[in-house]
């Protein structure tokens, strides 16, 4: 038979029936049968009884046609241990007073659990026993399945939904679960991590490129002692894969019916939350957001129809109705591939559904509490992405939150960081300037560069501030506008002459810096 098939098959441990008080059964030869599981109990007295076989038998006799010689005893053993008989059971008496020692010889020779019935036990209370243990059985393992399948359907609910499914997957079966992209890039992962997590992603890898629609693989590697296990999760053309489920599990705990049916119902799972229409977000409450948008009302009409409909959102409570704003950029530079695995992890990683990524960029909507700062992802460092966050702001601010996250990326991307949050301080020198006076100076001062050729006022005060954020460095300026040293100091130059200023003098940038702040553009709260 089949061993997986095999394995789907109700049983019982024989050491739950030689632990019974009431059927009094001991072990007498073969080696040790606690874990050896059976199937079924079947009684013979047939000299032969292997065409009535299917495997996984306790097979009871009372040797009524027992062979006499040890020979044909020997042969008889042989027999049913390649019929795949689990166990033997003896009945001793009224034929045999005690189990015959060529029957214990053979069946320690050819490795068959060999277990003595005492003569007030009738072979139908063996069966009874066994019966009822595998009845108690599968119901313990249906409700564990049921236990499971509710935790993974809780878990799919929620707004981290990717990693809860997985994290609830690597609980209930105690194997590494992780979610590789159609590239074998991981995406998440749960539960502990194994010294073969190297192999688990050439075996999803290797399954991916069969490029045949939902399939699974399993590999077992008895020197590392674990169970490889990969399922695909089919992309939106039902032909192809968009991603991979793999888990890595001890081989000292190889997956059980229990882990197998709570890892098909995760694998469903996922491929509906990686699915195109749930990645995309393509809900009635974002599609009717977009119809609005095009048709002509503002930001801050649609909003409220973009808040997730569970009301959660990151940080808190929707009150307020606030949004931080986050920029992103691939670390290589390489364009990101924007299928629905990606997409998927991005906006659980994010906390929202609306994530935008164009070539090596991505730009996203989060919603949160008025007083609540953004939810930082960090695990997105590890998919190679800094990101840089807004302060949160209202729908009708979202451009400046937009201004905001662009530089706080800037920063990021200057000094290395993962991800940098754009902060505000109110106790500030511009509390001390009268907001009119103060824009007024902004105006003069950097009105000059009205007059510039080429490239333009807006490209000269842009390069002006990241210089400024960057601390005067040339170098690290120009990585972040992706231009060479010669350009930023070519621009920086013509700001000089312009503005008739030293740039090199400290107090020279300080006001520089002030006036900066309230050119129009800059976000009013930024400003007392």
């Amino acid at each position: 038979m089949d061993e997986t098939a095999h394995a789907e098959q109700p049983s019982v441990r024989l050491g739950v029936l030689l632990a019974d008080p009431g059927l009094g059964l001991t072990q007498v030869a073969g080696p040790p049968a606690e874990d050896r599981t059976v199937g079924t109990v079947g009684t013979t007295e047939l000299e032969d009884p292997t065409p009535y076989l299917v495997g996984g038998e306790f097979l009871l006799t009372s040797g009524v046609r027992l062979p006499d010689d040890a020979d044909g005893i020997d042969t008889y053993v042989r027999r049913v241990v390649a019929a795949g008989v689990a166990a033997l059971g003896f009945g001793v008496a009224p034929v045999h007073a005690e189990v015959p020692p060529a029957l214990v010889r053979s069946c320690d020779r050819h490795g068959l659990p060999l277990l003595r019935l005492p003569p007030a036990t009738p072979f139908v209370a063996v069966g009874q026993a066994a019966y009822a243990a595998i009845a108690a059985s599968r119901n313990r393992e249906l409700r564990e399945i049921s236990r499971a399948q509710s935790a993974l359907a809780s878990a799919a609910a929620r707004p981290d939904a990717l990693r809860s499914v997985l994290g609830q997957l690597a609980a209930h079966t105690g194997a590494w679960s992780v979610l590789y992209d159609a590239q074998g890039t991981e995406l998440l992962s749960a539960g502990h991590r194994p010294a073969s997590a190297h192999l688990l992603r050439d075996l999803a890898v290797r399954t991916l490129r069969r490029d045949a629609g939902p399939t699974a693989a399993a590999v077992h590697d008895a020197d590392l002692g674990v169970h490889l296990t990969v399922h695909t999760l089919p992309a939106g053309d039902g032909r192809t894969t968009a991603a991979t489920l793999a888990l890595g599990q001890a081989a000292a705990t190889p997956p059980t019916v229990v882990h197998r049916q709570v890892t098909g119902t995760a694998t469903v799972l996922l491929a509906l939350l990686t699915s195109p229409r749930h990645a995309l977000s393509t809900d009635t409450h974002s599609i009717g957001a977009l119809v609005l948008l095009m048709l002509g009302a503002t930001p801050v009409e649609v909003a409220p129809a973009l808040i997730p409909g569970d009301g959660w959102v990151a940080g808190g409570s929707v009150a307020g109705g606030h949004w931080v704003v986050v920029h992103g950029r691939r670390r290589d530079g390489a364009p990101a591939t924007a299928g629905p695995a990606q997409l998927a992890t991005l906006s659980g990683l994010l906390g929202t559904p609306y994530v935008h990524i164009d070539g090596p960029a991505l730009k996203a909507l989060v919603p949160c509490a008025a007083d609540a700062g953004p939810r930082v992802a960090d695990r997105a460092a590890d998919l190679g992405w800094t990101l840089g966050y807004s302060a949160p702001a209202t729908a009708g601010d979202l451009p400046h939150a937009d201004i905001q996250a662009g530089r706080a990326l800037q920063r990021a991307l200057a000094t290395g960081t993962p991800a940098v949050v754009h902060t505000t301080d109110p106790l500030t020198l511009h509390a001390l300037v009268a907001p009119a006076d103060a824009r007024d100076l902004a105006r003069t001062r950097f009105a000059p560069l009205d007059e510039a050729g080429p490239p333009g006022a807006p490209v000269l005060l842009g390069t002006l501030r990241t210089w400024l954020t960057l601390h005067g460095s040339w170098d690290r300026t120009a990585t972040v506008l992706g231009v060479h040293r010669n350009t930023v100091r070519h621009r920086l130059t013509r700001v000089a002459d312009l503005l008739d200023l030293d740039l090199q003098d400290p107090g020279t940038r300080m006001e520089l810096w002030f006036a900066l702040q309230w050119l129009p553009g800059e976000a009013p709260h930024q400003r007392p």
